[in-house]
């Protein structure tokens, strides 16, 4: 992939793009096969590769320079780098950041300066739909200074660019590096996105966490759905479960499966729900609450337990709670190796890694998506 900004020294996000992607996929693939070397008789399946370039379906784009000339991207140092035309993105991205850049002009939005603590907008965050190619298009302000121009020019901006769905502003006042705040104003009649992976409708809010590459997303899904359909389980919980990617996967390949989802965000259950009802799943129970607090004041534990925390991995906690619920499976999907082997470690007492399975998708970076399978072990 031929990057002008990486080559140019300006933008690093893209670490390993020196290294040709047949060698950044073979040393993902040995790091992860040292880390799971110590849980014996694990199979470490081939890795899933990504598309090189323009698979990314999420931006997140730093807004600087003036709101005569405005600039998207991240700034290097004091450097605004603009973004615009990176090679991770599909080509729609690019009209779509030509076209933000016209309605941040027309509507006089100035750009948040770190240094001075001045201006209202921080960034843009945009996604598309692989589905329907539609967008949603969310600006992060300072406070609602500019809300009512937004308002005023958004017809605007629909008009110049049909494939808009859903607008949002996000405000987020706090002088830190935070991506957003809790408060989300939508402005149009859509407040969801619609995506469809194998079949599967997820409605993703503008709040809600999804996966930046629609494509490995997809065989991750259908993996898990593959390794579930060998086992012999009948009761479903999916810990983690945001809009329900991972679960309904689970729920729709056997409706004689009981799914229990359970997710901290309340609109990302109303999107998980809304998916489960269009797919006419009737043994499925979407809940907004604590993952952790879920697991650990439950009685009965479930045949299948899938997992899908954040970084920072489930912890001494969540896995002391895994443990003494004991389901006789676990599907673990993880967004970062070393927690994960740390509670691998954890769960190693009682349970037998069986499958391990890399998905790149973060090409081009030391990070990657990891899906692992485990038993628990035969009582004594």
């Amino acid at each position: 992939m031929n990057c002008v900004e990486f080559l140019a020294g300006r933008c690093n996000s893209c670490s390993q793009l020196a290294v040709p992607y047949a060698e950044q996929l073979a040393q993902k693939q040995q790091q992860l096969a040292l880390l799971m070397a110590p849980f014996a008789g694990a199979e470490v399946l081939p890795a899933v590769a990504s598309a090189q370039q323009s698979f990314r379906t999420k931006a997140k784009m730093v807004v600087s320079g003036t709101a005569d000339a405005p600039v998207l991207g991240i700034i290097n140092g004091l450097e605004p780098v603009d973004l615009s035309s990176c090679p991770l993105y599909p080509a729609a991205f690019a009209n779509a950041f030509s076209v933000i850049k016209g309605f941040i002009q027309r509507a006089a939005l100035t750009p948040y300066q770190l240094e001075q603590k001045r201006g209202e907008l921080k960034l843009i965050l945009l996604s598309q739909s692989q589905h329907s190619g539609r967008f949603m298009l969310r600006f992060v302000l300072r406070s609602k200074n500019c809300l009512a121009s937004i308002q005023k020019h958004l017809a605007w901006l629909q008009q110049q660019w049909p494939e808009l769905e859903l607008c949002s502003v996000n405000v987020q006042p706090v002088h830190m590096a935070v991506l957003e705040g809790p408060e989300e104003i939508v402005l149009t009649s859509q407040d969801v996105l619609r995506e469809e992976f194998n079949a599967i409708p997820l409605y993703l809010t503008p709040q809600s966490f999804f996966q930046t590459n629609a494509a490995v997303a997809a065989a991750l899904y259908a993996t898990a759905q593959h390794w579930a359909e060998a086992l012999p389980v009948k009761k479903v919980w999916d810990l983690f479960c945001g809009v329900g990617g991972f679960g309904l996967h689970l729920a729709s390949s056997s409706q004689q499966r009981a799914l229990t989802g359970i997710e901290i965000a309340p609109k990302a259950i109303a999107s998980a729900s809304r998916s489960a009802a269009e797919l006419g799943l009737q043994q499925v129970d979407f809940r907004a609450l604590d993952a952790a607090a879920f697991a650990k004041a439950q009685g009965a534990a479930p045949d299948l337990l899938l997992v899908n925390p954040p970084r920072r991995g489930l912890g001494a906690e969540l896995c002391a709670s895994v443990l003494a619920l004991q389901p006789a499976w676990l599907i673990y999907s993880s967004c970062n190796t070393a927690t994960l082997a740390s509670d691998l470690a954890l769960l190693d007492q009682e349970y037998q890694l069986l499958k391990v399975q890399l998905f790149d998708m973060f090409p081009h970076t030391q990070h990657a998506e990891v899906l692992t399978l485990l038993q628990r072990r035969r009582t004594h």
